[in-house]
This record gives structure tokens, sequence and C-alpha cells, in this order.
């Protein structure tokens, strides 16, 4: 019966019809729609960041368990170690890196607020020494003085009349990171069962496709992990390299704020083409406050370290092996950003990567084929 219904002259049109209005309603509907799919979500946030962590972590315990652990003859036991050592790892990183980071960024606070008047009437003077017609704009040196003597006065009325705000934004940093807990002792979980869950799913895919159809799922999806995990290794392992140099040049030159700017450059470094500008833009920032030779130093250095890492570090690490040509990684960055903000552009050269191999290997050979 459903055979012949479907062999009906009208059932491709009434079909198509169908999901033309479904996709109208859609698009009049689509503020709500994301609302109520966010909502929605929001109640899976800690799986999903789990998801996320047992991720990035299991090419760390894959290591572990062909190298260290490679004598243990026990799978179980030589993953089960595996996965502790890379927690253990993951977690001694972040200690190490709060450990560095919330010291220095405390210090650059008191530092830079005992100091305000002081960056303030360098900041005028160096302006004031340009020339230019800065009257009436934000960088009007007389507004500069004006802000320097009342920005105390301007703080403390700020926590007064926003302390429920405060309260209210504290409660909720301090939920983020329960659900941070909680989701790091899920991946422990998941990474733990990723033996019995690949098989549950290929077991689900081979019921639900045709004979051979899972198996090419299964090498579609092994392909997008080889090409994520190979972007994530290498991204970090460049982040760390740049934000070292930065470190040792500026602990070389006895700048200040070390710690605090050679973080900054290291994550923002992980933003293709934009990030480098913007973490530059910064450290060069807080550095002219301080001392306008330093910011002139690490500006010169910035270039340096940027061309380097274009044309040395960054093919080292990344090779030919995403393929992707540099239009379509700018495209991909705009793109993406917008659509899904900071996390898009961290992950705009993988999906890049991916719509380039499916264009190539996927749509472009069924559309020659199709006739």
């Amino acid at each position: 019966m459903s055979g012949r219904f479907r062999d009906r002259k009208w059932y491709p049109y009434a079909v198509a019809i169908c999901i033309g209005v479904a996709f109208y309603v859609l698009l009049m509907n689509l503020g709500r729609v994301g609302s109520a799919a966010g909502t929605f979500i929001g109640y899976f946030r800690a799986v999903i960041f789990g998801c996320v962590l047992s991720y990035l972590m299991n090419p760390l315990a894959r290591w572990f368990e062909r190298r260290p652990f490679r004598a243990v003859r026990a799978e179980a036991t030589r993953w089960t170690l595996s996965v502790a050592l890379s927690f253990a790892a993951m977690l001694l990183s972040l200690v190490l890196l709060l450990g560095m980071l919330v010291p220095q960024l405390a210090q650059s606070v008191t530092t830079f607020a005992g100091n305000l008047n002081g960056y303030v009437a360098s900041l005028t003077e160096l302006l004031n020494s340009t020339n230019l017609p800065l009257e009436g704009t934000v960088l009007d040196p007389e507004r500069l003085g004006e802000l320097s003597e009342n920005v105390m006065e301007t703080v403390t009325s700020f926590v007064g009349d926003n302390a429920s705000r405060i309260l209210s934004a504290a409660a909720g940093a301090g939920k983020n990171v329960f659900t941070w807990a909680i989701a790091l002792i899920l991946s422990v979980y998941l990474l733990l069962a990723k033996t019995g869950i690949k098989r549950g799913v290929l077991r689900l895919l081979r019921a639900l496709l045709r004979p051979g159809r899972a198996e090419k799922v299964v090498d579609f999806f092994r392909r997008c992990d080889g090409i994520l995990v190979s972007f994530v290794v290498d991204s970090l392992v460049e982040a760390v390299i740049v934000g070292a140099a930065n470190a040792v040049f500026m602990a070389i030159c006895r700048m200040q704020y070390v710690g605090l700017i050679s973080v900054l450059v290291a994550v923002t470094n992980l933003i293709p083409t934009f990030g480098p500008i913007v973490g530059g833009a910064v450290g060069a920032f807080i550095l002219l406050l301080v001392n306008p030779f330093h910011a002139l130093l690490f500006v010169i250095f910035a270039f340096v370290l940027q061309f380097i890492d274009g044309y040395v570090i960054k093919p080292k690490l990344f090779g030919n092996a995403l393929g992707v040509s540099g239009l379509l990684i700018l495209i991909s960055v705009i793109v993406f950003g917008n659509m899904f903000g900071f996390i898009g552009m961290l992950l705009a050269i993988p999906a890049a990567a991916i719509l380039n191999f499916v264009y190539l290997d996927y749509l472009l050979p069924f559309l020659e084929n199709r006739g």
C-alpha cells in the first residue's frame, strides 16, 4: 500500500510543499525556535562539556596507551592507566597555568590601579606630542586627565549601585565552575567507556542503514576526527611555542606583565588570521601605558614572531595535511565567526578542511556520475 501511495504522481509535489511550509514556519519563528533549542541544550551543558573534554583528552590518553603503557598486556588495565594519567596531566597543566596567571593578574591589576595617574600622564604626554586634533574625542588629553581624577569615585559608585548584579554574576561564575567540575568527572567516565560506546554506535548504524553504508559513515567520521585531532594538537603546540618565545623575549627585555601578556598572546594565537593581531594590539596597549619604548619593542618582536610562525612553525607542524587554501580559511573564519562567535573562529580551519574534502571526495563525484 505504501509503495503504491509513493508511486502517485502528486506525491513528490506534496512532500516538497510540506517541506517548504515547514521551512517557512521555521524561518518565521526562528527566534523562538532558537531560544527553545538553547534552553533545551542548556539542560545538557555538563554532558556536552564532558564530551568536549573527553575528546580533547583522548589523543593524550591514546599516546600514553601506545608509549609508556604499551608493555601492559591487559587492554582494559592499559587504557585505565592511560586515562588516569591523561586526567592527571590535564589537571596539573590547569593548576600550573592558574598558579602562574592568577598571581600575575592580581599583581597587574594592583600595579595598574596604583600607577593609574602616572599611566594617564604618560599617555597624555604622548598624545600631546603627536599634535593630532583629538579635542572632543575619547582620547582628548583633558578628558583623560579628568578620568584619572575621578576613576576611583566612579569604580566605588559602580560597585555600590550594582552590588546585586555583581553578586548574581559571582553566583553564575560559581555555577559554571561547578558545571565544568561535573563535566571533567564525566569526561573520565566517557573515556573509560569509549570502547563500549563505539561498539554500540556502530551496531546502531548497521541496524539503521543498508549493508555497507555504516562502514562508509564510520570512515567519513574517522576522516573528520583525524582532521580535528591533528588541528587541535598542532594548534596547542604552536600556541605553547609562540607564548614561550614571547615570554622569553619579554623577560630578557625586563618588561612588565610577562605572564599575563604571554598567555594572552598564546591564547589569541589559537584564533586563525585575526587572533595574533588582537593579542599583539592588546599587549602593546598594556605596555604603552607602562613604557612606550617597551611597547615599540613588543610590536616589532610580534611582527617578527608572526613571520616566523607563519613561514616556519606552521608549515613544520601542519604541513599540507589539511590541504586548505588561504582564501577558504579566511572565508571560513569570517562566516563561522559570524555564525558561532569565538568558537566558530577557533574551529574555522578544521571546518574548512572537512567541507573541502566533502566537496572534492563526495559531492563532485556524485554530480559527475549522476548521469
